[in-house]
This record gives C-alpha cells, structure tokens and sequence, in this order.
C-alpha cells in the first residue's frame, strides 16, 4: 500500500467488532469470568474500559482507580465519572502509603536534594527529555526540574545513576498498582486487561511486571492516534478524549511528549509505521514534508528506544532450548 498521512485510518465499526471478539475469546480461553481494567482518567484507560464492556457487558468489568499523592487530582474525578457513565462497579484504592512504607519518596527525594539541596515536600518535580526532536539533534539525556509553586523553577541535566534511581523509584508506582489489579482479579477470577498501545508498546513505555504485566492487551495493535478515532467513535467523554496524554506519575504536569517520544502523536504515528514498515526515506519526506535529516533523526530514535528497551518484551531466560 502506498505511504500517504491518511494510512492510519480505521473502520471503527469493524475494528471495535474485532476486539471485541478477541477479549470475549481470551475470556473463555483464560477460563475467567469477566475482565479488570485500571481507570485512570486518561484516553487508553477510558479505551479500553468501553470496549470490556460492550464485550463482556458491564456486570463483568470492574473498573479499579488507584490515585496517589502525586497523581493529577482530576484523574480520579474523570475515572470515576466516566465508569458512571459506562455503568460499572468502581474499587477506589489509595496507594499513598504503600509508596510510603516502600520508600518511593524518600528514594527518590534522596537523589532530587543532592542537586538542589533546597527541595522539600512543597516543591512538585518532573523529568524530561530535550524537546522537539525533529527541531534539532540532541542526545536522549534527562533533565530534572523542580517548581516551589512559587514561580521559581529550576533545572539541571541528570546522569545515568540519577535517572535510573529516578525510574526505578517511580515506577513502584505501576507495580504497586499491577499488585492491586491482580488481587481483584484473582478475587473474582477475572483477567486484567491491559491498556498499552502500539505506539508504547514499540518504543517500551511500559513498565516491565506494572502496566505491562497483564493478561490480554487490546490495544497493543492500535497507534494511540487509532486510540483516538477508536475513542470518539465509542463515545468516550470529551473531557478525557481532549486532555493531554501523560503518565501521570510525577507531581509536576507532564506529557508524554516531554517525557518519552519527543514528537507530537499524529506526527509520531506516522513515522513509527514508517519506520516499521520500511518506507523509503525520499517517500516519507515527500508525504510528510519533512526533510532526510529530520527522519533519519526520528528513526535513529525509534531504533535505539526499541533496542534499549527490548527486554521488557521478553521472558526470562531459561537453560530450556
């Protein structure tokens, strides 16, 4: 098929028939009852909740939110709403003092006062990647910024071990949360259904046993811009379809783009399918108006996210041949 920006396009109707069909089968398949889904307040969540339910219908989903001190207080306030709306049974777990007797703060504080002394608890922090990939070639190289609510805002380039203590803190966050989607499940002999994407699930922005361990994923094979049309065709709240697409793990406001890929989604997807598919360099750059040197750079990214990251894609090793 020729490359051109409307090849992501789906027929919403036969696409939600078909997961459909795939979670009612991984259903019976598992040998389970219904289906856990993570309510997040975000699009993929919203997603796939809708589609559990007219799957499975809404006796057989239950919808868990799992807030913490640090989570944007309108996730909780758009997942609930919206598991009104679809008419599920919702658990509300506050996982604050798990995350406290695990040390995720301190853990991570620890590192965040070596290089500003000044922090307390009243500051919010965040890290991020350099913006705009195809603006300008710069190395994947994290920042640390802190804000005293005060308008002062501060930020210093981190390095390896600090981001890595950084991560493996915060992402207790999606493990703790995994442990509470599991109990449930287990509980009522449902499955946790997972919400990864395709445009996460190729660059590995999932964390490896938290959102990515779960039974089924729906959305693995959907570009979050295919989240998109998906969403609106299914009705998904306007409130939640319209916010900007964060992992919501971080005290200061943050996108996925700040944080992870760089690159705005709709531009993204189409690179990404370029890249998978083996597009020719002159072809992208004709559709998308782009130079070479841009794409190469955006294809020199996806290479290395997908190699670094492909460990979270597999079992773990065995002397089995």
């Amino acid at each position: 098929m020729k490359f051109h920006k409307e090849i992501l396009r789906i027929d919403c109707e036969a696409e939600a028939e078909r997961i459909y069909t795939f979670i009612k089968q991984q259903v019976s398949l598992q040998k389970r009852e219904g289906a856990v889904v993570g309510i997040s307040g975000g699009i993929d969540s919203a997603l796939t909740a809708v589609l559990c339910v007219n799957a499975l219908g809404k006796d057989r989903v239950l919808g868990l939110i799992l807030p913490e001190k640090e989570s944007n207080p309108v996730s909780a306030q758009y997942a609930s709403s919206y598991a009104i709306k679809l008419g599920i049974n919702t658990i509300t777990v506050y996982i604050t003092p798990v995350l406290n007797s695990l040390g995720t703060y301190r853990k991570r504080d620890k590192i965040i006062k070596k290089i500003f002394p000044e922090y307390t608890s009243g500051y919010k922090s965040k890290i991020t990647l350099p913006p705009d990939l195809l603006a300008r070639d710069a190395f994947n190289i994290f920042s640390l910024k802190i804000d005293d609510g005060l308008g002062n805002v501060k930020s210093a380039r981190l390095d390896n071990r600090g981001v890595q203590t950084i991560v493996a803190a915060t992402n207790m966050k999606q493990r703790t949360r995994m442990t509470h989607l599991y109990y449930y499940a287990e509980m009522n002999n449902y499955l946790v259904c997972g919400t990864t994407n395709r445009s996460e699930n190729i660059q590995g922005f999932f964390v490896k046993y938290g959102d990515g361990g779960v039974d089924i994923e729906p959305l693995a094979h959907l570009y979050k811009t295919q989240v998109y049309q998906l969403s609106k065709y299914l009705g998904v709240t306007s409130e939640i379809v319209s916010r900007e697409p964060s992992p919501d793990t971080y005290s200061s406001s943050q996108s996925d783009e700040e944080f992870y890929f760089r690159i705005p989604y709709e531009i993204l997807d189409l690179l990404l399918y370029a890249w998978e598919n083996r597009i020719s360099l002159n072809e992208v750059c004709q559709v998308m108006s782009l130079t070479k040197e841009q794409v190469n750079r955006a294809f020199r990214d996806f290479t290395a996210k997908a190699n670094a990251t492909r460990h979270l894609h597999t079992m773990p090793p065995t002397l089995e041949k």
